[in-house]
């Protein structure tokens, strides 16, 4: 029997188009037999790349012969939240099928596996990561608002906003600021979403570090709590400074979302000793995890709203 010749060391598990086969020296004809998929008119995909991606980077592998085969476009809405790694929940963002967007004046993108859109796009809203053409972070934000809920699209544009930790994250800059999402949101007036992304900038706040973050404190706004300082550093006396994710500093009230973290051994006594300087500086620490979450964080909000009522907070202030 007559094995298929071995493909180019670079394109031998990874979805490749045709054309940067060929310029690689191999046969047309190879490309017809011998464990390759046609996903779509013009790429390939050897079958030891699987079907499904199951991480970022097979993403990107995925979506970027389509990006090339496809003139004039980008990677964009489901594919690009799932690229940028964006918190918050978008329905359908598990669904097959590559999102791809073309400027308005061309025909949309219409070949299998590829989820078709056009409209307006300026400069500096195509952008490229690990060799793929998306939508920036921002445009992306726009894109998705249509599908996502007011207090998702804020878990996202919390995400963009805060400040990074250099050490650990190896940037200085948030991914956006305020004033340029609110300019995307003024470039693109009329756009389907953009109320529901104008009301998530409202609730935008720098400092969360994650989604629970975020929707722990818009639970408690919601509920006609105090609105509370975000990431905001305390100093508790004797030199120690702690940074709660929430603090109400009026009544000395802090709340932390514990999440799957928190049960680590050495986090565990870092957890102590946090507590303890709290308690020394007559502060009250609450302890929030993903039970107190539940049911639009009902328990959650109930925990905050006795301490804070036991600590003089008067719902009519």
């Amino acid at each position: 029997m007559k094995y298929p010749s071995p493909l180019p060391d670079h394109l031998s598990d990874v979805p490749f188009t045709v054309d940067e086969a060929l310029n690689a020296g191999v046969a047309r004809d190879r490309l017809k037999i011998g464990g390759l998929r046609t996903p779509s008119r013009g790429i390939r995909t050897p079958y030891d790349a699987g079907t499904r991606p199951e991480c970022t980077q097979q993403l990107a592998q995925l979506a970027r012969p389509h990006t090339l085969v496809t003139g004039l476009s980008a990677a964009s809405h489901a594919t690009a939240f799932l690229l940028w790694e964006f918190p918050g929940f978008l329905p359908g963002a598990d669904l097959p099928g590559i999102h791809l967007s073309r400027p308005d004046a061309v025909a949309i993108a219409r070949r299998r596996g590829v989820v078709g859109h056009r409209g307006q796009f300026f400069p500096d809203e195509i952008v490229g990561l690990n060799g793929v053409f998306v939508t920036s972070r921002t445009r992306t934000w726009l894109d998705i608002a249509r599908r996502m809920s007011v207090d998702e699209l804020t878990v996202v544009a919390d995400h963009l906003l805060r400040h990074p930790r250099p050490e650990f994250e190896g940037r200085s800059a948030a991914h956006a600021t305020r004033d340029e999402l609110a300019d995307m949101l003024d470039r693109h007036k009329g756009t389907p979403g953009i109320r529901k992304a104008r009301l998530a900038l409202e609730q935008a706040r720098v400092g969360a570090d994650s989604a629970p973050e975020t929707r722990l404190r818009l639970a408690l706004a919601r509920r006609g709590l105090p609105e509370a300082d975000v990431n905001v550093p305390v100093a508790l006396g004797g030199g120690a400074v702690r940074q709660p994710d929430l603090s109400y500093p009026e009544f000395r009230v802090a709340v932390e979302y514990d999440g799957e973290g928190h049960s680590d051994s050495a986090q565990v006594l870092r957890d102590i000793r946090r507590d303890e300087d709290f308690a020394a500086a007559d502060w009250i620490l609450l302890r929030i995890g993903k039970n107190h979450m539940e049911n639009d964080a009902r328990a959650a909000v109930r925990k905050v709203r006795l301490v804070l009522l036991a600590r003089g907070w008067s719902p009519s202030e």
